[in-house]
């Protein structure tokens, strides 16, 4: 049985430094568990914090399969589904305890929808053959509205401490609801925070039914890290959001 963690939140609150942290937090605590990194923001950095190479992204394959249709280049014989579903497993990045998949650019008003049909299954499919499944999504809310974040058994909803985050992240929660997306549980993690919120936000918090998680301190090591393209998967075990982001593995997966 595959267990799916998402994250989701506005951009610059720090997604993709959770999401890699959670797969770290995976591999030292799961030992055995298969593992898929999901990376669905077009920016595509998933594999540089993971410390992992990518060539190619789903995206690339769509556009790619348009191509080929419209000019006549497909291969005769060949199934456009068994295509697509060898080019996915080709762009499938393998690392040392974790796999990644880049989603890459958004569909698009041009995009190849029975492709894009064939893809989600696909994907699908490759998902449910790991015991976790991480995914860092892209920023807004366009992956919501898409109904794009599917079976999720755990969100966590990524934000600033700040009343425009948190009332973004409050949105959130309102789309799950609006659009019936299923997810399991959703949380709220309030990134760069130190010590106890303000009344303030705390007010925006319960005004919004958000349910606060943790709060993960603000690291400068992150930004050393990301300074010289470093993996944060390296970052020292000793490090204040590795051990924040340790302690939220323990109480959402533990």
């Amino acid at each position: 049985m595959t267990t799916t963690i998402a994250i989701a939140g506005k951009g610059g609150t720090g997604k993709t430094t959770i999401a890699a942290l959670l797969v770290r937090y995976l591999k030292e605590h799961k030992p055995g568990a298969s593992i898929l990194a999901i990376d669905a923001d077009p920016a595509s950095n998933l594999n540089a914090a993971l410390g992992l190479s990518l060539a190619e992204t789903v995206g690339d394959i769509r556009e790619d399969t348009a191509g080929r249709v419209s000019t006549g280049r497909m291969e005769v014989g060949i199934a456009k589904q068994d295509y697509l579903d060898m080019a996915i497993n080709q762009a499938l990045v393998e690392g040392d305890g974790v796999d990644l998949l880049a989603m890459g650019r958004p569909e698009g008003p041009g995009c190849y929808c029975a492709a894009n049909n064939m893809l989600r299954s696909i994907v699908d499919r490759i998902a449910k053959g790991y015991a976790y499944v991480v995914i860092d999504n892209e920023a807004g809310l366009e992956h919501l509205s898409r109904r794009t974040t599917r079976d999720v058994d755990v969100l966590l909803i990524v934000s600033d401490p700040t009343v425009r985050g948190l009332t973004t992240a409050g949105r959130v929660v309102e789309l799950i609801q609006e659009l019936k997306t299923r997810v399991g549980r959703h949380y709220l993690l309030v990134n760069r925070a130190d010590g106890v919120l303000p009344a303030e936000l705390m007010q925006v918090i319960q005004k919004h039914g958000l349910r606060l998680l943790a709060t993960i301190p603000a690291d400068p090591t992150v930004a050393a890290f990301d300074a010289v393209g470093r993996p944060l998967v390296e970052l020292p075990a000793g490090s204040p959001v590795v051990r924040a982001v340790a302690a939220i593995g323990e109480r959402v997966l533990g």
